[in-house]
């Protein structure tokens, strides 16, 4: 299994943008992300299992490095060393239909914020609190959605919904792909919305040592 390079590059480099990174670089076969984060210094992502998986994976010893890998988490487990770890499951989706709008329940306000090609949307309670927000990033070859959350004491009312289909309707033009990697979690929300799974995403790191 896999993904079309030019459709991962296309989503890598509008969550790159949506968080405020540098463009992603072509490197052993994928792309590599600085990153520079407290959790993580870098990642590569990789289109299909390759050799140069298993090359990069040896050349790392520490933590805070990750390894994705459109496919298998056997198959990205079979190229690395074994103080390699793998990750919980993820999956890369695609919109395939426009969502159905939902109201928004009461009590909830929604603001729309677009600063570039970066689109926010956060959902407020009637306490004035976030209740749920997400990121779109509207690009040549895409619109990539990032960073959808709803507050736990928030969920089932719909607001993951919301969020998705204001997002949406900042899409520019009809022909780009809509693409995002949701978790398990996830997946249910955006099945429902009728987005496909075009590949499990896998991800390994090195562990930190305990103590």
């Amino acid at each position: 299994m896999s993904v079309d390079p030019f459709i991962l590059r296309a989503w890598a480099s509008g969550r790159s943008i949506a968080r405020g990174l540098a463009p992603p670089r072509s490197e052993y076969g994928g792309l590599r992300i600085d990153t520079n984060s407290d959790a993580e210094v870098r990642r590569w992502v990789f289109p299909k299992l390759g050799a140069g998986i298993g090359e990069l994976a040896r050349s790392i010893n520490e933590p805070r490095y990750f390894l994705k890998l459109c496919g298998e988490a056997d198959d990205l487990r079979s190229v690395l060393p074994s103080v390699w770890s793998l990750h919980p499951a993820s999956y890369f989706m695609r919109a395939s239909r426009a969502h159905v709008e939902r109201p928004l329940a009461a009590g909830y306000r929604i603001e729309i914020r677009r600063v570039g090609p970066v689109v926010e949307v956060r959902v407020f309670s009637e306490a004035d609190m976030l209740a749920a927000s997400g990121y779109g990033v509207v690009t040549e070859d895409a619109f990539v959605y990032d960073r959808i959350v709803t507050g736990e004491e928030h969920r089932r009312q719909g607001l993951g919904h919301v969020v998705m289909a204001a997002l949406q309707r900042q899409k520019v033009s009809s022909s780009v792909p809509e693409l995002l990697v949701a978790t398990e979690q996830g997946r249910a929300l955006y099945a429902s919305l009728g987005w496909q799974v075009i590949s499990p995403y896998s991800t390994a790191s090195i562990t930190v040592p305990e103590g």
